[in-house]
């Protein structure tokens, strides 16, 4: 068995420990065996799993790998620290909120010999494997993503495009290599609204 701590309890963050705790019959999770939470709050427990101190996580040697599903700008620090400790780390995306941060920890993981990896679940869903199936072979002549979502704290999550970059990760990854072509940004406090348009190019143009 492998040990494991979730460190962050948001919604991503309580879904490992569920997941975790009742892993799929015949899944790599069953390999995994959860010894423990951390948190800035207080909880005790959340179903018989227990809160530890990040210091604990850090020191202990049953505890092999990470996962770390705090909010974006405390991202890198983390991983830093538990590569740092010698254990392995998988982090929400997106890693950090500079490409210069990525690579350096990209490059410490490989030093430590540990695995870093940037989990980005919608990429594995029946729905996204079935688009995928969709557009191969198809060239993309013309296209709009629109999504919408709550407010985001900016301290917290960096610049509004890293709330976007799960969408971006899809159509990188459907389409290849991207390059931005014009992004503008619209604000309107009153209204605690804000919108974010960014056009793209693939690579034939």
């Amino acid at each position: 068995m492998f040990g494991t701590v979730v460190v962050g309890v948001g919604i991503a963050g309580l879904a490992r420990i569920r997941d975790l705790m009742n892993p799929m019959p015949s899944s790599p999770s069953e390999h995994l065996k959860l010894l423990g939470f951390v948190s800035r709050r207080s909880f005790g427990n959340i179903n018989e799993a227990k809160q530890i101190s990040l210091e604990d996580a850090l020191r202990s040697k049953e505890i092999q790998a990470a996962f770390i599903s705090t909010e974006n700008r405390s991202h890198e620090e983390t991983i830093r620290m538990f590569l740092e400790a010698g254990k392995h780390v998988l982090v929400e995306y997106p890693m950090a909120l500079s490409a210069k941060a990525a690579h350096e920890l990209w490059e410490m993981a490989e030093q430590k010999d540990k695995v870093l990896h940037v989990e980005h679940i919608e990429l594995l869903t029946e729905e996204y494997k079935q688009l995928k199936k969709e557009v191969a072979g198809k060239d993309l002549v013309k296209g709009t993503l629109h999504f919408t979502g709550h407010v985001l704290d900016e301290n917290k999550t960096g610049f509004p495009a890293f709330s976007g970059i799960a969408r971006l990760t899809w159509l990188i990854d459907l389409f290849g290599d991207l390059t931005v072509t014009s992004a503008t940004r619209e604000k309107q406090k009153d209204k605690n609204y804000s919108r974010m348009t960014v056009h793209f190019q693939t690579a034939n143009k």
